[in-house]
């Protein structure tokens, strides 16, 4: 299989460079923080200069323990359900413009209809700068566990076999769990999962999984239990804001210091809470406002997004007051 990595494990940043290796290095490359940054709109319209802004912020702020590479990942966080797909592959292009050589590129793909995320990826793959891997995202709509098995074995090997890509899994439904070990132990071009879905269900799940692949929490920075249970990583939709936050969660997890890493999700956790509150309504909203609110002239939020307008007052008074402390984690 193609993956894109350094050297033996992943050198200094600068020196990252594409070459051929393994999944079992690509893995621990993502052993990392995946940054989900939102999309920033304006006029109701993707501001693409504003994207390429924060994706710069981001490269430019790696406090990741041994000069490890950049993960980012444009995803549902980020809003991808409610642009085109001519759209979303403009930003994966600008992403990777800005990233260059020296980061890792995940780009989330909605698998229904099939054929338009068949002719997504044919077009991604065939970027200058192509996304290292792909995160597949919840099925929607009505199917059988039979019919997922089958469905997303066929595709991860059709897609492997003509772009050499990778494939992680979003696990949000608990039905689903047998399907995805079988899926990530039997498909060569699925390579783990984001669990998006409780605690529980890390420990069985990386038991189950084993070497075959890797399990990433994907429920958020309050990430230091999931990873006492075995996840590898975490996906972050502050750290478009709060690079040091995230990182610095990942540099205690890899090393062990669940303490350290408890320290930080602590004080992150009051906007965790608002962004994941009542079903996630804020998850992207409560991010514009704290970029929005924190001043900071690197980034560039924009001004609301498709269904997810400037949250009410009440709430960004509560914003105001669980940043007002975490400055620094900029």
């Amino acid at each position: 299989m193609l993956i894109r990595t350094g050297s033996e494990n992943f050198p200094a940043g600068n020196s990252f460079r594409f070459m051929t290796f393994s999944n079992e290095q690509l893995i621990d490359g993502l052993n990392s923080v995946t940054t989900i940054p939102l999309i920033p709109f304006r006029g109701g319209s993707i501001d693409y200069d504003a994207h390429a802004r924060n994706i710069t912020y981001l490269m430019e702020n790696n406090h990741l323990s041994d000069d490890r590479p950049r993960v980012i990942c444009v995803a549902g966080t980020s809003l991808i359900h409610h642009v085109s797909y001519e759209e979303q592959n403009k930003l994966i292009e600008v992403t990777g413009e800005v990233m260059g050589d020296r980061g890792i590129l995940l780009s989330a793909i909605v698998p229904n209809p099939l054929p338009e995320a068949d002719n997504l990826i044919a077009l991604q793959s065939s970027l200058k700068r192509s996304p290292d891997a792909y995160l597949i995202m919840p099925l929607g709509g009505v199917y059988s566990l039979e019919g997922f098995l089958e469905t997303f074995s066929q595709f991860g090997d059709k897609h492997e076999q003509a772009h050499g890509a990778s494939f992680l899994y979003y696990h949000r439904q608990t039905r689903d769990r047998d399907q995805v070990v079988h899926l990530i132990k039997e498909s060569s071009a699925f390579i783990g999962i984001k669990v998006g879905t409780c605690e529980s269900e890390v420990e069985p799940l990386c038991r189950d999984i084993g070497s075959r692949g890797m399990v990433i929490w994907g429920v958020g920075d309050r990430s230091t239990e999931a990873a006492r249970l075995g996840s590898l990583g975490h996906t972050s939709g502050i750290s478009v804001l709060f690079a040091k936050a995230g990182d610095s969660l990942n540099n205690a997890q890899r090393a062990g210091d669940y303490e350290a890493s408890q320290a930080v999700e602590k004080r992150i956790s009051a906007l965790e809470e608002i962004r994941f509150e009542n079903g996630r309504v804020y998850n992207y909203s409560a991010v514009v406002e704290a970029m929005i609110q924190s001043g900071f002239d690197d980034i560039d939020p924009g001004e609301s997004g498709p269904f997810n307008p400037r949250v009410p007052p009440e709430v960004a008074g509560r914003i105001r007051q669980a940043i007002e402390g975490i400055l620094d984690l900029h």
